[in-house]
């Protein structure tokens, strides 16, 4: 396991290096479907020198990233990549955005490592043994009050396929009086709500790499993550919900009530 961490945060810190080269400066966006699903030439920089890394030290390992796609080999190991989540806040200068990477074995999470270079944040988790925020222990927050929780959620850009428009959980959180952020990096708001900036997060239509290592980093720093009807959760799912795991049952049923 000491290997694959070395790899795991070479990478993740090679990628950020290339990010914080590039930010605020000049380069090339390009969009994808939607107008405003942008990627960058600074996401492809990254992200080739990402794989570089896990190439060179695991040739047959799985892999599967944003703006590549799925790279599949005969392997117990896949590694789930966003070499910059929040592009739009990258490609604006806003510096709420990293590089987040999970490392998954025979289909179970192993190592998270989300890092805003801007910001100098390296959050980290490895199964069984915590979570960290640059090497310092890190924990959920302790508010059990529903009432007076903090949130932070975000939108997909596409809202045609949910029965259910997102702005009306969105407007039932809201109308409980709860104070809720939209910063634009899930990967990020994941961090937070395990660090214990915010008590919890919700989403839909997250994909794997927006999320994996979040994931693992909120479980491990004491946090609950699970889908809106509070089923075990799985990377692949279009539902997200993350919270301390104190005010998780009240989030159930505010995003259900109809």
């Amino acid at each position: 396991m000491t290997e694959l961490k070395e790899v795991l945060l070479e990478a993740t810190k090679e990628a950020g290096r290339i990010i914080l080269q590039y930010f605020d400066g000049v380069f090339k966006i390009d969009h994808k479907e939607g107008i405003n699903n942008l990627v960058t030439e600074v996401d492809k920089l990254a992200e080739t020198r990402i794989i570089e890394v896990i190439r060179a030290a695991y040739p047959r390992h799985s892999i599967i990233s944003e703006e590549i796609g799925e790279l599949m080999k005969p392997s117990d190991y896949k590694w789930i990549i966003d070499p910059i989540d929040g592009t739009v806040n990258f490609a604006h200068g806003v510096p709420i955005c990293c590089v987040s990477i999970g490392l998954m074995h025979e289909g179970n999470l192993i190592l998270g490592a989300v890092y805003n270079p801007m910001m100098n944040e390296l959050f980290f988790a490895e199964k069984g043994k915590g979570a960290t925020l640059n090497g310092n222990p890190i924990k959920v927050s302790s508010n059990n009050n529903f009432k007076t929780a903090f949130m932070v959620t975000g939108f997909p850009y596409n809202w045609s396929e949910y029965t259910e428009h997102p702005i009306k959980v969105f407007e039932r959180i809201v109308l409980e009086g709860l104070p809720v952020r939209r910063l634009g990096s899930a990967a990020i708001d994941l961090c937070w709500v395990a660090c214990g900036r915010f008590d919890g997060f919700w989403e839909f239509n997250l994909k794997p790499w927006d999320c994996a290592a979040g994931y693992l980093i909120v479980e491990e720093a004491g946090g609950r993550v699970t889908t809106f009807s509070g089923k075990e959760y799985d990377v692949f799912d279009k539902e997200t919900l993350a919270t301390n795991g104190l005010i998780h049952e009240d989030m159930i049923k505010v995003i259900n009530r109809r």
